[in-house]
């Protein structure tokens, strides 16, 4: 009896000294967290989506309160976090203009030719490492969906073979951007409806003979712009946006009608045909999946009797 009593004392007088210190380490030990941190972490939609350029919501957080990072620096929580983070701060904040990604490229199923059939993994990542791809352009969006599948806010998708972002869902997280094996999506201001819609870097022919929609670099677009706005660079045209007046001369010179402006009806009419597809996609899935669930249920319900 007496052994038990003293083995019970022994571990308490251990437990207490450990406890002691445990607590006089972690006094002395200490990292000092400013408090701000947590308080600017709470403004941030907690996506930790990584688009800011930091490893997480967390990482933002410390990087505004210790000023290597600007207050409107989440894509994804845009005006409104910003406005809170600054009235914690107690500064103010600039107005910043909002991104969106865009797929450079509009060689779908029925403009872009294929030189093989592809029969693997529904991954861009896994097609390129099958000799570039299986598209006669070595430039053209492969449409197996893996920019679709790293957005964590369901805002691109695969229309008819190739990569569609709906702007209004698009929170410029980047994650698209990294993704693309191609490096065919990039971020572009919402505001500016001009987009290049090709990334191919091959010449004329080549271009001609591998899409029906691709640019031929014949530079029409540089010299018509009154702007200086547009160049030719490695063979395709890249827009300042700094300098684009919007006037859309470029998109009205271009011979292949690769630069578009997104507000004519006939785009507008394109993301109306996306947005109902994605709908019906939706649909049908659900569908499907009431179905197989329902049938399931009879299928139990069956060998119970």
């Amino acid at each position: 009896m007496m052994t038990i009593v003293f083995a019970v004392l022994v571990l308490g007088v251990m437990g207490l000294l450990f406890g002691l210190i445990l607590a006089f380490a972690s006094k002395i030990f200490a990292v000092e967290v400013d408090e701000r941190i947590p308080a600017v972490q709470e403004c941030l939609p907690g996506a930790n989506c990584g688009g800011c350029g930091y490893p997480g919501c967390n990482g933002l957080a410390t990087a505004i309160v210790e000023g290597k990072a600007p207050v409107n620096g989440c894509p994804v929580g845009g005006a409104a976090s910003a406005a809170k983070i600054a009235a914690v701060l107690g500064v103010e904040v600039t107005e910043s203009e909002k991104m969106v990604a865009h797929v450079h490229c509009s060689g779908d199923c029925n403009t872009a030719k294929n030189r093989a059939n592809y029969e693997g993994i529904e991954d861009c990542l896994g097609a390129v490492r099958v000799a570039n791809g299986y598209k006669e352009c070595a430039f053209a969006c492969l449409g197996l969906g893996t920019c679709e599948k790293a957005c964590p806010f369901d805002a691109i998708h695969v229309v008819n073979g190739v990569a569609k972002v709906d702007a209004e869902k698009c929170a410029a997280c980047s994650k698209c951007v990294s993704a693309c094996p191609k490096h065919i999506i990039s971020l572009v201001p919402e505001k500016n409806p001009i987009r290049i819609d090709c990334s191919s870097k091959a010449k004329g022919k080549e271009v001609m003979d591998a899409c029906s929609a691709g640019c031929i670099g014949c530079g029409l677009c540089e010299k018509t712009c009154k702007f200086d706005a547009i160049h030719m660079e490695g063979g395709i045209p890249v827009i300042d946006y700094d300098k684009c007046k919007k006037c859309q001369m470029c998109a009205k010179a271009c011979p292949r009608h690769i630069i578009e402006p997104w507000n004519t009806p006939e785009k507008v009419k394109e993301l109306q045909e996306f947005k109902a597809k994605q709908a019906a996609a939706k649909k049908a899935a659900a569908e499907k999946a009431a179905a197989a669930k329902k049938a399931a249920e009879e299928k139990a319900a069956a060998a119970e009797k």
